[in-house]
Formats: structure tokens, sequence, C-alpha cells
């Protein structure tokens, strides 16, 4: 039987917070729909105190801020796309054109075809989220997207140069300094300076990610990515120090975000408690990470791996790190989590920032029923047939005709009709 040691806020009151966003940013899309630029303007000087001649960069400004960075900085954001490319290319790979004959004469197959352009937002509020930009504008690179234009907000009035190095490098085609919901907004709805995309990518805060969920159906997007989740499953061999830090490695991102234990072991439950404090007194950016733990921080203790496993796929958390006797029963039994990490070698932000597997992830429970990013969101797998002999149009038309008049289709049941009609006389 699962029990709690530690328990976070109550979805009533998270879901209270939720609806305040909704109506800022339902305010903001009409705002833009209705002024366009003029509205963009004033709203990144009221959020960022940002109002430069143009938003987007031109070649000359993306030279001189690459020119500005230190070789190790440009080396090292190379080496992570080296990682994130190659990954990504290997699952393009595994995506195959078909067609089949599954009737003599009757040819069906699939094409995989990308989208033709996407916003890639790579947030930066607090912290610059150089990797972001590995992760959308690369993966949207590698699948082959015509337009990829991205944006990312300034931040306390100044250009964040590494993540500008990094879009540039992954493949952007434009260049935004721009910010929030007014960033995603003006490229999903255009306005006079911007062209509209067909599809929004990233992740954001509370803001972007509800104009994403209201946007969408004008646009495609990738998923509705909130706060960053950790959950870590640990039994007796783990030790309170790793998880400590691999808890609050994720808690620092904001305020908002989960990080539970799931544990078999009552020792390691008290210690982690403990050491977490002990940490929480050193740690640089325990200012949000306490927040983050104080409120969604939880301890659930669970009686054997079987009852974690289940509890774990209960928890559906973006993150899931193992750290257990037995690491792959994971790998065969979890069905919820967005990416998994076995065993101690291996940590979340290796997966956030270098390993090469895409760190856009589901949130919020999204992973009991969809994936992260990767190239297959960026491609639209599309079918086509061709009938090629006279008997196979008649064979499926004398069907379709009968299947039609059940329904009461009767214009859908003329079109096979005509059919059987004409290419039964040949």
């Amino acid at each position: 039987m699962a029990r709690y040691i530690k328990e976070g806020i109550s979805e009533e009151a998270s879901f209270a917070s939720d609806m305040k966003v909704r109506k800022v940013v339902e305010d903001i899309l009409d705002d833009i729909r209705k002024r366009g630029d003029e509205a963009v303007r004033e709203l990144s000087v009221r959020f960022d105190n940002w109002n430069p001649e143009s938003f987007k960069l031109n070649p000359e400004q993306i030279k001189e801020i690459i020119d500005s960075l230190p070789d190790q900085v440009i080396n090292d954001i190379k080496f992570a796309q080296e990682q994130v490319r190659g990954f990504a290319e290997h699952q393009l790979a595994a995506l195959q054109d078909i067609e089949v004959e599954t009737l003599p004469g009757v040819i069906l197959g699939h094409k995989n075809i990308p989208v033709n352009s996407v916003c890639c937002y790579i947030p930066g509020g607090r912290y610059p989220m150089v990797a972001s930009a590995h992760m959308s504008v690369l993966t949207a690179k590698v699948a082959g997207v015509k337009r990829i234009a991205a944006c990312t907000p300034p931040i306390h009035g100044e250009i964040p140069t590494a993540t500008v190095a990094a879009m540039h490098f992954g493949g952007a085609d434009d260049i935004y300094i721009l910010g929030g919901v007014q960033a995603i907004a003006s490229l999903a709805l255009g306005t006079q300076s911007m062209d509209p995309v067909d599809m929004l990518i990233g992740p954001g805060n509370a803001y972007v990610a509800e104009a994403k969920r209201q946007l969408f159906g004008k646009v495609g997007i990738d998923l509705l990515a909130g706060p960053t989740e950790v959950l870590i499953v640990a039994d007796e061999t783990a030790d309170a120090e790793m998880v400590a830090t691999d808890l609050l490695g994720q808690a620092e991102h904001g305020p908002t975000s989960p990080a539970v234990l799931i544990t078999t072991s009552e020792k390691l439950a008290q210690e982690t408690e403990i050491e977490i404090g002990r940490q929480l007194e050193i740690l640089p950016t325990a200012d949000i990470a306490s927040i983050s733990w104080q409120d969604y921080g939880e301890i659930i203790l669970v009686d054997n791996l079987e009852e974690a496993c289940i509890e774990a796929d209960r928890v559906a958390s973006e993150h899931v790190q193992i750290l257990t006797k037995d690491n792959d029963y994971f790998l065969e039994n979890m069905t919820n989590y967005g990416a998994l990490f076995l065993g101690p070698r291996t940590n979340v932000a290796y997966g956030d920032k270098v390993i090469g597997t895409n760190h856009t992830l589901p949130t919020k429970k999204a992973a009991r029923y969809t994936g992260g990013l990767w190239v297959g969101k960026f491609i639209k797998t599309v079918t086509y047939q061709k009938v090629l002999t006279d008997e196979a149009s008649v064979l499926v038309g004398e069907y379709c005709s009968r299947l039609c008049a059940i329904e009461n289709f009767m214009g859908h049941k003329a079109q096979a009709d005509l059919r059987v009609k004409r290419y039964a006389k040949n």
C-alpha cells in the first residue's frame, strides 16, 4: 500500500492558478489579432522592457554575436548538437514510406512529408535555455522543415548570445529576440512584419503553454509542456546524496516544478529529506528549488518494485530516473513516462543538455497518451490510393455501394455505383 511521507499542493489549487493564466492569454491573443505589430511591440516593452528597431536579427548581428563567444562555448554547443543530430537522424531513418497491393489492382500507400514551416520557441526568462535550441530547431532541420523561425526572449534587457549561436548552428532561417505569448502569437497569427507558420514547437512558462493550447487548431503544436517534472524510483541500493541532488537538479527550474521520490526504503526516504535540507543551504539556486520542493515535492513509500512501477505509471512524470537493483524491470514494464533514465551513471541533466535524446517532453500526466518531441512530430504521414484495373474498381465499388446504403449516404453510394456501371462494361 503506497503512502505519502511528503505531499505537494492540491490539484484544486493548481487548477485555480491555471484559470487566471487562461484569461490573461485570451486578452493578449485578442489584442495581437486586432493590432498586429503594434500590440506585439507594446507587449515586448511591458513584459521584457525590450524595444529594438527590429525583433528579427540580421546576418551581420548574428555573426557579431557568434564572434563574441569563446571558442569553448562554440565547441560545446557543436558537440551537443552532434549528439542530438545523430539520434534524430537515426529516428528519421526509422520512418519509411510504404506502398502495398492489398487486393489485385488496389495500391495503398503512405508518405512522410515534413511540415512546411514552424516557430521554435526557446524559453529564457530565468535561464538562457541554450539546449532548447538544439532540441527544436535542429530536430526540425533534420526532419526537413523548409522554414524555421526561432524566437527567444531577452534576458535582463540583453540578447542571450549562446542561445542565438545554438539557433544559428541548428539551422534557424529567421531568429527573433522576442519572448512570451507575443512571440508565438505573432508567428502563429501573422503580423505586418511576420509571416505565419504552420506549427508551434517548444516549451515555455505557463502563459506560453496556455497560448499554444488556445492557438491549437489555427496551427499545430508539439505538445503542452508545463513546468518540468522529475520522478525518482529508488530502493535500498540508492544513496540519499544522489537522490537529493537529482531531485533538486530539476526543482531549480521553477517554483512549480514537481520533484517526486517513490521508494521501497523508509530509511532512504528519511535520509533524502534530511539531505535535501542540507543541500538547500548551499545550492546557488535554492531560492527557487526550495519553493518548488516545499510546494510540489513528494515522497511516496511503497512495499516493493512492482508497486513502485504502478505508482510511477500513475504519476506519469516527464523525467523518470530509476535507481534500483533491477532497473530493466521498469524499462520492460513502465508505460507512462516522457523519458527514462536507467541507473546511477545517467541523469536527467544529461538528457536535458547533451546526450542526444530530446528534452521537450510531456508533463501534467500527458505521458499517458503521447511521447516527447522528435523528428516524427514535424512530419505528416499522409496516405494515397490507386486502383489500377477495372475489375478491382468494380469489386471495391460493389462493397462500397452496399455499405453506403446502410448509412443512408446516397451521394457516396452514387460515386461507387458510377464506377461499377462504367467499369463493369469493360
